[in-house]
């Protein structure tokens, strides 16, 4: 009796309307020596289970989230002519890196509610619970607004092409200073500012070749990577002189 109740249950509940359908323009994003960014496409499709409902426009959301590390944020003041430190807040957790495209205006395709349970938004991605500074707000705020400058942190409205309600892509540019680790990638569905969809992947940022070999060496054998790292000056310094000295004949 208890397995026809469930079964029942299950049979009265309905069924999921719109699901994501995901594309990736490559799976993995590989830091070289000579890195300068990357670009990665994102594309997709909704699958439907049930007619489009005609009553409201479909939203699609992407983020792409890198490592979240904790960050010290400090405020400096000017003191007898002197700029100083004066107060520091300790983030929990910042994303290395974080973008945001959407299809519109963020705030019409997400409800704060939705923001707040899901943590879309750039400011919503960074946690500092600890903090106990009046004003932490104000130290969240340079945080995004440096970060933001050197394309770390990208707010894209309207970045998200979406056709028919059907296929969406878009495009998400990945700087050239890019932290190594797993960027989770999520794409949200909405209608009226509530998800209704959420799928979640993970693009791997690794170090490849000489620029790997480099960073192991320096973490493995400090002692060789600082004699090394000599040598090349050394070499270096020498090359230009001697360029120099052959242009001054």
């Amino acid at each position: 009796m208890a397995r026809l109740l469930v079964f029942l249950l299950l049979f009265a509940l309905p069924a999921q309307a719109e699901r994501v359908v995901l594309g990736l323009s490559q799976d993995e994003v590989a830091i070289t020596a000579n890195f300068t960014g990357s670009e990665i496409l994102i594309f997709g499709a909704v699958r439907r289970e049930t007619p489009m409902p005609s009553d409201s426009t479909l939203g699609v959301i992407v983020t792409v989230s890198g490592p979240s590390l904790p960050v010290t944020v400090r405020r400096k003041d000017r003191r007898l002519g002197i700029w100083v430190n004066t107060d520091v807040v300790e983030v929990d957790a910042a994303p290395s890196f974080y973008a945001v495209a959407t299809s519109g205006p963020l705030e019409e395709v997400l409800t704060h509610v939705e923001d707040l349970r899901r943590s879309v938004s750039i400011p919503r991605a960074i946690r500092s619970v600890g903090a106990d500074i009046s004003g932490t707000e104000n130290f969240t705020e340079a945080l995004i607004r440096i970060r933001s400058a050197s394309d770390n942190y990208q707010l894209l409205e309207g970045a998200v092409d979406v056709e028919e309600q059907t296929l969406f892509r878009t495009e998400v540019v990945l700087p050239a200073n890019l932290t190594e680790g797993d960027y989770s990638t999520r794409i949200f569905l909405t209608r009226n500012g509530k998800v209704i969809d959420e799928y979640q992947t993970v693009i791997p940022v690794n170090k490849v070749g000489l620029e790997r070999w480099l960073y192991e060496l320096s973490r493995d054998n400090a002692p060789v990577y600082g004699i090394l790292a000599l040598i090349i000056a050394i070499a270096s310094g020498w090359a230009a002189s001697a360029a120099f000295a052959l242009l001054r004949r």
